[in-house]
């Protein structure tokens, strides 16, 4: 009965976490396209030269 109780348990727990992840998705979507765009403008082109 206890193990059983565990296993409902642990499905009830995974089941929130994975709905949580997929309520998250498009958001962290939208924030790793931000972070390429962000690194894509900051290139080694823009970069100021280094001075010996």
């Amino acid at each position: 009965m206890a193990k059983r109780v565990l296993i409902a348990q642990g499905v009830l727990v995974g089941a929130a976490v994975l709905g949580m992840f997929v309520k998250e998705v498009p958001g962290l979507i939208r924030e790793i396209r931000m972070w390429r765009m962000a690194s894509f403008r900051s290139g080694s082109a823009n970069q100021k030269p280094r001075s010996a």
